[in-house]
């Protein structure tokens, strides 16, 4: 995630919508956009033990001399105890003069921001600066969503206190205009034994009087400052490109992690090495990786902040640090606009979660990630729920995730499709170089990409990121007969016809022939019709066609097309949960009360059953719950979805032929319901209380998989079982 997360998004919705009319009857405020520059020079002392903040900002501004007013965003639990303005006079003498300036609060009923409106005296310099003196309380100590997968950080408007400090731009806690670009100077004082990280060049550090100083500087326009401490353990290593760039790479680490401090300065070296190939020198001198105090994976200009449970468990993939790194390119230096749709998590997750593998020849990984995307927006937007991608602001649920993240990335891997690779890469680093230190919104892109490409692409951004929805195909008749080839030899003559229902797209669909003497694979452009056919000649009979076997075109899929997986249980409207375990203290309830408490409708939530007294539902989906003791009821039942591929014994269980035993052994596991299309059968079963203890917590994290199996806790294997693939038999004509 990028910098300005989606809690604030609430904040500032709030603000904006609430008091909207407060604010216009007692101030024009102004646009970020009359604003010419804008620098702070913060001096901030944080006091953990007591949740406080003390500060001065000076302010300084450039703006029509016409401007009475000025607004300002700050977190309510903030007083400003005086405001100043400086002003400059440019002439054979400068002159400068301050005096004190009147300003007035509007404090939003349950919201944590309140606007400040600094009136401005009546002809004033065009260049002024505001100097505040602050101070108060920022203690919102994070609060964990209530999703089955923790698809934004835990909560929180900032936080100052003993495990930690968090203050971004989202917590306000130094004054801003809204929306604006800034540059920094900020100076802190924290305890000794503290260690502060920031956006932006540390100059220098000193301690004294039991006190900890450091001051950091931002020269280049950012659109927020964010600021971390804790009692840090830093590792920090010189690292050089090998493009020659020159990049101070650290990690911030718990005493508890900071052993793992060189396997993230190596992944981070691998991942900057190859993203500068392709998006240009990186935009900043450092790179550091930050240990949080509660969960997150967020991407602040020039660091990552990732929680202490995510780097224990060795966060270092493409989709995790890969994915942060990215950011510092896309989000943290070419900036997505506030009121715009967000294209930044779309094209950060195509670069670093899918494009990785394709880059490291990983076709497998690529494959199965280009799969996850079509499954995650089948899965969790509806047709009646869709949304178009350039509506897409900030992720607050899974629907978000699928359409800003998954279809948005798949929407690039489209895109390069289209205007093929060298026109695709060149786009991507001359956005990254064009708009350095700049926002963007899908406008700057398809112009872009149209530069980049000699291409009119207006109707691709119209369809894929102005509308909503996916096209709807099936592989309508399919028949060939024998003709005559080139040189008198035998060939065949294949007609294929796609269909489309619904919203016709135009796009280019591939095709895999499968014929008695090996395969072909084309592809077919369809236009916006219902039927496309196209014709092709082979050298030998064909046998069967597949549609996009490969999945490298975006479509909806019916719930039976999708592999099975614990998402699609929970996914499903109508599903159940069967407690197969009789002991209310098993680690299993765990899993009951987390459905139970899901952030959803009541309509939504799982019917909770007892297996003892209740047979399996006729309908929708089912959870059973079981240990090794319940494995006589629970086998039959697997046995009527899963056939042979799950088998459960009394030591352990088999899984595509592979056995696991021992007392640490536990699987989740997905079957299609047999006879009832969409539903699926999904067991979480355990050989011990113990073995189940330690997956009960982070189940939900392992649902795009249909079998995981686990070993004390830790994944050794994971399985994917494709669901029903669109393909039909050839008819063939007889010979005329």
């Amino acid at each position: 995630m990028s910098i300005r997360n989606f809690t604030a998004h609430f904040v500032l919705i709030g603000v904006l919508f609430n008091f909207a009319a407060q604010a216009r009857a007692a101030t024009t405020a102004l646009p970020h956009e009359n604003i010419s520059t804008i620098h702070h020079v913060l001096s901030v002392e944080l006091t953990p033990s007591t949740h406080e903040l003390s500060a001065s900002d000076h302010i300084t501004m450039e703006l029509d001399p016409q401007v009475s007013t000025v607004t300002f965003l700050l977190a309510s639990s903030l007083q400003v105890e005086s405001i100043a303005m400086r002003t400059s006079s440019v002439s054979s003498i400068r002159k400068e003069s301050e005096e004190v300036v009147p300003f007035t609060s509007v404090r939003p009923h349950e919201t944590t921001t309140q606007r400040i409106v600094v009136s401005l005296p009546t002809g004033h310099s065009r260049q002024i600066t505001l100097i505040w003196t602050y101070r108060g309380r920022i203690d919102d100590p994070p609060k964990e969503p209530r999703h089955l997968r923790f698809v934004t950080p835990s909560e929180t408007a900032g936080h100052i206190g003993d495990e930690g400090v968090y203050l971004s731009g989202e917590s306000h806690w130094y004054p801003d205009v809204m929306g604006a670009f800034s540059t920094y100077r900020v100076t802190t004082q924290v305890p000794q034994g503290w260690t502060v990280v920031a956006s932006g060049r540390k100059e220098g550090e000193t301690t004294g009087a039991g006190k900890t100083s450091s001051t950091w500087v931002v020269q280049a326009q950012s659109e927020a400052f964010t600021l971390v401490a804790n009692t840090f353990v830093t590792t920090s290593r010189e690292w050089r490109s090998s493009t020659g760039q020159r990049v101070e790479l650290q990690t911030h680490f718990l005493p508890d992690n900071a052993g793992l401090a060189d396997e993230y300065l190596d992944a981070t070296a691998k991942y900057l090495d190859a993203y500068i190939g392709i998006l240009g020198e990186y935009p900043f001198d450092k790179f550091a990786v930050v240990e949080n105090f509660f969960p997150s994976g967020l991407g602040m200009p020039s660091f990552t902040l990732l929680g202490s449970g995510s780097i224990k468990r060795h966060y270092v993939q493409p989709y995790a640090l890969g994915h942060e790194i990215v950011h510092a390119w896309i989000g943290n230096s070419v900036f997505n606009r506030d009121d715009q749709g967000n294209w930044v998590e779309g094209l950060t997750t195509y670069l670093a979660n899918y494009y990785w593998h394709e880059l490291t020849h990983d076709t497998a990984q690529a494959l199965e990630q280009r799969r996850m995307m079509l499954q995650g927006y089948n899965l969790y937007v509806g047709p009646e729920a869709d949304y178009a991608v350039a509506q897409f602001l900030r992720k607050h649920d899974e629907r978000d995730n699928a359409i800003g993240y998954q279809k948005s990335a798949f929407v690039f891997h489209l895109l390069r499709g289209e205007i093929g690779d060298e026109s695709f890469w060149r786009g991507v680093k001359a956005l990254a170089g064009e708009y350095r230190n700049r926002p963007a919104d899908w406008g700057s892109l398809e112009t872009v990409f149209s530069q980049s490409s000699g291409q009119d692409l207006r109707w691709f951004f119209r369809q894929w990121v102005e509308q909503p929805g996916a096209p709807v195909l099936s592989l309508g008749t399919v028949q060939a007969h024998r003709t005559q080839g080139e040189d008198d030899k035998e060939a065949w003559q294949l007609t294929v016809q796609v269909q489309q229902t619904g919203k016709l797209f135009r796009m280019a669909v591939p095709l895999r022939i499968v014929m008695k003497e090996g395969s072909e694979d084309r592809s077919i452009l369809l236009d916006p019709a219902s039927v496309t056919s196209a014709h092709v000649v082979l050298p030998h009979q064909p046998v069967r066609v597949e549609l996009d076997p490969d999945v490298m075109s975006f479509r909806r899929l019916s719930r039976s097309q999708l592999s099975p997986m614990l998402n699609a249980y929970v996914t499903d409207s109508r599903k159940t949960v069967m407690r197969a375990f009789a002991d209310p203290a098993s680690p299993l309830q765990r899993i009951v009360s987390r459905l139970a408490d899901q952030d959803v409708p009541e309509s939504q939530k799982a019917n909770v059953l007892s297996m003892d007294a209740q047979e399996v539902p006729p309908e929708g989906s089912v959870l059973i719950l079981a240990g090794a003791e319940q494995r006589h009821v629970v086998q039959p039942i697997v046995q009527d979805s899963c056939g042979d591929q799950v088998v459960l014994t009394s030591k352990g269980f088999l899984i595509d032929g592979r056995v696991y035993e021992g007392p640490k052994m536990a699987t989740v596991f997905s079957c299609h319901r047999k006879n009832m299309p969409g539903s699926v059968l999904t067991v979480v079963y355990g050989m011990t209380s113990g073995a189940v203890e330690k997956i009960s917590r982070l189940l939900f994290y392992y649902g795009w998989h249909s079998a995981v199996v686990f070993e004390d806790g830790t994944v050794i294997t994971r399985e994917v079982w494709h669901g029903q693939q669109e393909m039909k038999e050839v008819r063939i004509d007889a010979i005329s």
